[in-house]
């Protein structure tokens, strides 16, 4: 059990893998509150094996009685006072460097709005728009706002920072520092429905000239396919009611209800980290996305020859 416990500290959605100096003081923090929980779970353990022999042994009852008011009055009000009071400066040690950036503290801001059951990631300033994949520049101070497009969500990357939730009608914001290049996973951390345990996202961290490419890249309307199977998927798209929910930059295509889709292509994976992005799934997922994702809002298209789900992946795998 240990063993099983203690395999998931160095995963890479594991606060006790920090990378960051928010991260590290939460880290801190929970080592210092789990060790004196042990502590004081050994203690009272201690005591109640003490009891128990010295009851049992016991001949001056008078005494024994005296001796448990000083355990009660000891142990269930000054030790808990002193112990509250230590965790509590621990506490407040560590908020200055989890709280939102001041306006103006950092050099870049991203948006990033939960659905039910993906994140949209948006940069202000730029037409990118991604879906589930938030990159960002190493070494640099960026702003993460937070929303819900419907209910109750919670960002959560715990090798960098804390969790903030994310309330219908409010913005929350987070500060992320990334000293190092490297891909994290993070989690929506509040049950946010049927979907909730596969909405995660990956932080990809990337040198800051490899960003700027990468933006300017997103930030391009979708390219047109020259001809054969890709652009019949592309009618395909269009005629499917495909367009209803999602966008493509640069097509009449702006559905709002599911993922920009104008790069697709460039993305890692399907329905927020569930399965890898390849062309078997793809297929797969237009198919019946409802066997990998229950709960889904994306309808199957089982009906549609097999022919034009095939075009339908060209074309959204030529979406880079």
């Amino acid at each position: 059990m240990l063993l099983v416990l203690g395999s998931g500290c160095g995963s890479n959605q594991s606060i006790t893998s920090p990378v960051t100096d928010p991260a590290r003081e939460i880290d801190t923090l929970w080592w210092a509150m789990f060790a004196v929980g042990m502590v004081i779970f050994g203690i009272v353990l201690g005591l109640l094996v003490l009891a128990y022999v010295r009851r049992r042994r016991a001949t001056d009852h008078d005494r024994a009685e005296r001796m448990s008011y000083a355990v009660i009055l000891g142990g269930g009000m000054v030790a808990p006072v002193i112990v509250l009071a230590v965790l509590f400066a621990f506490v407040i040690r560590v908020m200055p460097a989890v709280s939102a950036p001041k306006p103006g503290a950092t050099s870049l801001t991203v948006e990033v709005t939960g659905h039910q059951w993906y994140w949209e990631v948006r940069y202000p300033g730029t037409d990118a728009v991604t879906a589930n994949e938030i990159h960002l520049p190493a070494r640099t101070r960026v702003r993460i706002v937070a929303r819900t497009a419907d209910v109750i969500h919670s960002f959560w990357a715990p090798r960098l920072n804390r969790k903030i939730d994310m309330i219908p009608g409010r913005s929350n914001s987070i500060e992320l520092d990334v000293p190092k290049v490297g891909t994290y996973r993070g989690q929506c951390s509040e049950f946010c429905g049927v979907g909730h345990a596969e909405m995660a996202f990956r932080v990809i961290v990337q040198p800051p000239d490899a960003f700027r490419t990468w933006l300017d890249h997103q930030a391009q309307p979708a390219e047109t396919p020259s001809g054969g199977q890709a652009l019949a998927g592309q009618q395909q798209f269009m005629s499917a009611s495909c367009q209803d929910c999602h966008t493509i930059r640069g097509t009449p295509a702006d559905g709002r209800v599911g993922p920009d889709l104008t790069h697709i292509g460039s993305r890692r994976t399907l329905a927020a980290l569930t399965i890898p992005n390849t062309s078997r799934n793809l297929f797969q997922w237009i198919t019946n996305p409802q066997w990998w994702k229950p709960g889904s809002r994306m309808p199957g298209f089982a009906s549609l020859p097999v022919s034009a789900r095939r075009a339908l992946v060209a074309y959204l795998e030529g979406l880079h």
